[in-house]
């Protein structure tokens, strides 16, 4: 959420940089409610103040034994007035809060101007792209003609978006998530975390996915608990309503969970193999350092989560979303696009972002630092280090051969007892 007296104070400039994602801001409602806002609130303390003044005289008179009823029947009304004065006041503030959580986040002054996914700029590439001698087939045919990849039975099972994996690939998807948390946690400073993979209201309103894309979300009404979209709902929650010690920043959590999307709106859309599920997997890194930190934080986390496709030797490139294409809560994203040969494209496999203050606002999660008295909210950023299951779609891709055989990274074959290449299973 945004600063609400930024909004109140910096209007104009805020509306403006709003426009730059796209984002019209209801600048007139806005003025008529905070207007009104200002109006009630001084209505309410002039009521307040007026009835502290008589309930003094009330124990003046009593003390003197002079009569009182007619100076208590005026605080009587007073307290009416006050009642319906203050129950406007909060309707007036809830309908500001309302507007506020739509409110998304202003881009940094780094972010790429433009509207659309074409304004995004590309920042590095790493490793071409390999030039085969056969026409490469996509993960879904790869993975059928070896009795590997399933969608057909996991319909059966629940529906479509939904994903059966066998045998060997099945295990390559278990190594993933081993070395990928392996790398993070030994390497890159990062402290594993096991999180329920439900949450409730609050944690998603802490994060931003709440109220904006209730429609996106699997929820468990009779409990009234949400499936988890991403492990950064839960992970970043652990520092709602906390005041943290400046020695205790930065805070590095990595976490794998399955993660559950309902993909409203997305029909039509990746809906061949594994791209776009209703059920997929993550392993989803985590910080919360203080705000002067926090681009350097951008970086490092963007560099760790380069890190996993390096080491997979998988071509990829980098790069930074423009303002329309920004997620809701950031103020600055990078996204890893990875070759996948069957598409002859690059595909999304992690978004590295830096949400600055705001979901900070909404949890209440601060910090402490040595030349500030009062707390300052921190900053939280995250970023997939990787997607699983996307990650298995570019290994599968990148590593066939001319047969259809597939290797399996350097990497990851301690993971696979030493196995060099996925086996079929018989029909």
């Amino acid at each position: 959420m945004l600063d609400p007296q930024m909004i109140r104070n910096q209007l104009d400039d805020v509306s403006q940089k709003l426009a730059q994602r796209g984002f019209s801001l209801d600048y007139n409602r806005l003025t008529e409610l905070e207007s009104a806002r200002k109006q009630c609130q001084m209505t309410t303390q002039h009521l307040q103040n007026e009835r502290n003044t008589r309930s003094k005289a009330i124990g003046k008179a009593k003390a003197q034994g002079e009569e009182t009823d007619a100076l208590i029947a005026g605080v009587s009304e007073l307290n009416e007035q006050l009642k319906v004065e203050e129950d406007r006041l909060e309707d007036i503030q809830t309908q500001l809060n309302n507007i506020l959580l739509g409110i998304p986040n202003l881009p940094h002054e780094s972010t790429p101007l433009g509207l659309s996914a074409e304004n995004n700029v590309e920042i590095r590439k790493w490793k071409q792209p390999p030039t085969l001698n056969f026409v490469p087939q996509d993960h879904v045919d790869l993975g059928a003609k070896r009795n590997l990849l399933d969608f057909e039975t996991a319909a059966k099972i629940t529906g479509t978006r939904f994903c059966l994996i066998r045998g060997e690939l099945a295990r390559l998807h278990r190594a993933l998530i081993q070395f990928m948390l392996d790398l993070h946690t030994t390497e890159h400073g990062y402290l594993e975390v096991n999180v329920p993979y439900m949450v409730n209201k609050d944690s998603l309103l802490g994060t931003g996915q709440l109220p904006k894309f209730s429609s996106e979300l699997f929820h468990i009404t009779e409990q009234d608990f949400y499936l988890i979209p991403t492990a950064e709902v839960p992970v970043t929650n652990i520092a709602r309503d906390v005041i943290f010690e400046a020695d205790q920043l930065p805070m590095k959590f990595v976490c794998h969970t399955p993660c559950f999307r309902s993909e409203a709106g997305a029909y039509g859309k990746d809906t061949r193999g594994m791209i776009r599920q209703h059920q997929f997997e993550k392993v989803e890194l985590v910080q919360m350092v203080s705000p002067e930190q926090s681009y350097n934080a951008l970086e490092e986390l963007t560099g760790h989560a380069e890190t996993v496709l390096q080491r997979l030797e998988l071509p990829y490139r980098v790069v930074s979303l423009c303002t329309g294409d920004l997620g809701f809560s950031s103020a600055k994203t990078y996204d890893l696009e990875v070759w996948l040969p069957g598409q002859q494209d690059y595909r999304e496999i992690s978004s590295c972002s830096n949400f600055e203050a705001f979901q900070a606002r909404r949890m209440k999660a601060r910090c402490r630092l040595p030349d500030n008295k009062k707390p300052v909210l921190l900053h939280t950023l995250n970023g997939s280090g990787l997607a699983i299951g996307r990650t298995l779609v570019a290994v599968m891709e990148n590593y066939q051969d001319e047969n259809g055989r597939i290797a399996i990274p350097t990497v990851l074959q301690p993971y696979m007892g030493g196995k060099t290449h996925i086996e079929s299973l018989e029909k």
